[in-house]
């Protein structure tokens, strides 16, 4: 247990063997009867709304390794950088672009200089099988029988801020706009659409990819040539008493097996 301080209080000098400390840690955690040091901990986490479908499983594979619970906050990354600027008591943000992160970092709360990216989002095109707009294809958009597209506030959500620049750049937004039938984040746009109160969504692949909305719909790519690159950032807070364990969680968010886990679901990897 004292040899897990001691790697702990390493941890906080610098980032150069973070790996290694991080692997260490678990090891010697099973070795321990499969708690770390870290047992009974909580580590708590704001995350954007399109890891809503992710996050359960990230937390699971988590605590077994470490003993560490996430406790998940989840909502638009608009919501949740001005929670943290209001005081919320997290200890890393987990946003699904790099400039409500980058937001916090300004504002003086993070404990990095700058946002680090840990997965790329990709953005999709969503409708139900009995929508009647099979086969599914961008052109649907301007289909005169589709009158409710749904779509994130762009203004709070960067999903719906990519959805938006993507009609824009396809030169149809405004003949898609008036049909808009707007969510306040990425999950409440994506039930919109899974409930029939919109006919398309504008949604994100981390929804698309769930079991129950591959049952139900089927979705096609929004061209990423259409749309900034979705680039989803972290940072950890400055005023956390938990740091070594955040910078720790980041870390394992970084590592290959993480990564790929990520892509499973609907994330592309960042390494």
């Amino acid at each position: 247990m004292l040899l897990l301080s001691w790697l702990l209080l390493a941890y906080r000098k610098g980032r150069g063997a973070s790996a290694a400390l991080v692997c260490l840690a678990i090891c010697l955690g099973v070795v321990l009867g499969g708690r770390s040091a870290w047992a009974q901990k909580e580590l708590r986490v704001a995350a954007a709304a399109d890891l809503q479908p992710v996050m359960p499983v990230l937390a699971q594979g988590y605590e077994k390794a470490t003993g560490v619970k996430l406790v998940v906050s989840f909502g638009s990354s608009s919501t949740l950088a001005t929670q943290i600027m209001n005081g919320a008591p997290m200890d890393i943000f987990l946003g699904a672009d790099f400039f409500f992160p980058e937001k916090v970092v300004a504002a003086g709360l993070a404990d990095e200089t700058a946002p680090v990216a840990y997965a790329k989002g990709t953005l999709v095109l969503w409708a139900r099988k009995d929508s009647g707009l099979l086969p599914l294809s961008m052109e649907r958009l301007t289909d005169p029988k589709v009158t409710r597209v749904a779509i994130a506030n762009e203004l709070h959500a960067p999903y719906g801020r990519a959805a938006a620049e993507a009609l824009r750049r396809m030169k149809i937004y405004d003949q898609v706009s008036p049909h808009f039938v707007v969510g306040e984040n990425i999950t409440q746009t994506a039930q919109f659409v899974e409930s029939g109160n919109a006919q398309l969504g504008l949604i994100s692949m981390t929804a698309a990819s769930t079991p129950h909305f591959k049952d139900i719909g089927t979705y096609v790519l929004v061209p990423t040539s259409q749309y900034t690159e979705i680039r989803q950032c972290a940072v950890t807070m400055a005023k956390s008493d938990r740091k070594a364990e955040a910078h720790a969680f980041l870390d394992w968010m970084l590592s290959p097996a993480v990564q790929a886990k990520l892509s499973e679901m609907g994330l592309a990897a960042v390494k």
